[in-house]
């Protein structure tokens, strides 16, 4: 149900430059080329033998967290623009952090990079359905699409270009030279997630006084949201009976949204619409937050290990 914060939010509208968009996708880009580097062609050969967690884990990211979303939105009824930043960000791959919260949770880390790899490249066709699908199905965000006049074919140009082309690269790089990547991988991963945060930082500070203002607004709906999607990718893992060890790979992967990439197609395609534009920037501190709390406790006991053959 909407609240007194949430009035006027759907009419405000955030201040984000050309520039400071092109910086952040560059930011974005070598994020993923990060993550890249730890992979090899031979690891999505293994996938193709034990496929299992990584679809369990795709299930959960595409199908199952958009559709509880949906049913937050119907069950809370937030203001338009709010309940569509909650789809926009549900409909996006897992965020650049999840990788390094799974190590430090004591789960799969090679499961979590395959699936934000797997997930990135089947963004370019998902992302963009599943914003159109979901928000057509609820009238208040229905108007802001028809409004908006989003084009899918732009969106899947705006994320291949930005996440898929510098995975493509990291990979081919690790293929060929892996003592370049050996050296750049730990300082990179480090530096990548620092410039991020700091220029989601500095791109709040530009719109301070009206983070502030709404913040409070968003607060609970993204708490709850976040923690349906870590329950959500914890309950159908355990449903497709894995290990203790995947299961934590994909609660995290699930519950850790790439809301950098929500940020730019809030400010791309929807000009920094007020609600939408607020929930992804709440999400990308808050799964922070509480992905890192439940690395800590998950990491006082270890995940067993299965031995594969």
């Amino acid at each position: 149900m909407s609240t007194p914060a949430q009035a006027g939010i759907d009419e405000v509208m955030l201040n984000f430059s050309p520039t400071s968009l092109q910086i952040l996708n560059a930011v974005l880009a070598i994020v993923m080329f990060s993550i890249a580097i730890d992979l090899k062609p031979s690891d999505f050969k293994k996938l193709a033998r034990e496929p299992k967690p990584l679809l369990t884990g795709l299930a959960s990211q595409f199908l199952a967290l958009p559709a509880l979303t949906f049913c937050l939105v119907l069950a809370t009824n937030p203001r338009p623009s709010i309940a569509l930043g909650l789809m926009l960000v549900a409909a996006c791959p897992g965020g650049n952090i999840s990788n390094f919260i799974t190590h430090r949770a004591g789960g799969n880390a090679a499961l979590s990079v395959s699936m934000t790899a797997f997930a990135t490249i089947f963004a370019i066709l998902l992302t963009p359905l599943n914003i159109a699908f979901w928000g057509s199905l609820y009238e208040p965000t229905r108007a802001i699409l028809q409004q908006t006049s989003i084009d899918p074919v732009s969106v899947a140009i705006t994320v291949g270009v930005m996440l898929v082309l510098p995975l493509c690269l990291g990979v081919m790089l690790n293929a060929k030279r892996p003592d370049i990547t050996r050296r750049l991988r730990t300082p990179l991963q480090y530096l990548s997630m620092g410039i991020f945060i700091a220029f989601v930082v500095l791109a709040l500070a530009a719109n301070w006084a009206l983070f502030l203002e709404y913040a409070e607004a968003v607060a609970t709906l993204v708490i709850a949201h976040n923690a349906l999607a870590l329950g959500a990718g914890f309950a159908i893992a355990t449903l497709a009976g894995l290990s203790a060890f995947d299961r934590r790979a994909i609660m995290i992967e699930t519950g850790i949204q790439n809301s950098g990439l929500g940020l730019i197609l809030i400010f791309g395609f929807f000009s920094g619409l007020g609600g939408m534009a607020v929930v992804a920037a709440f999400w990308g501190i808050w799964h922070a937050v509480s992905g890192l709390a439940l690395a800590g406790v998950l990491a006082r006991g270890g995940a067993i290990r299965p031995s594969y053959t």
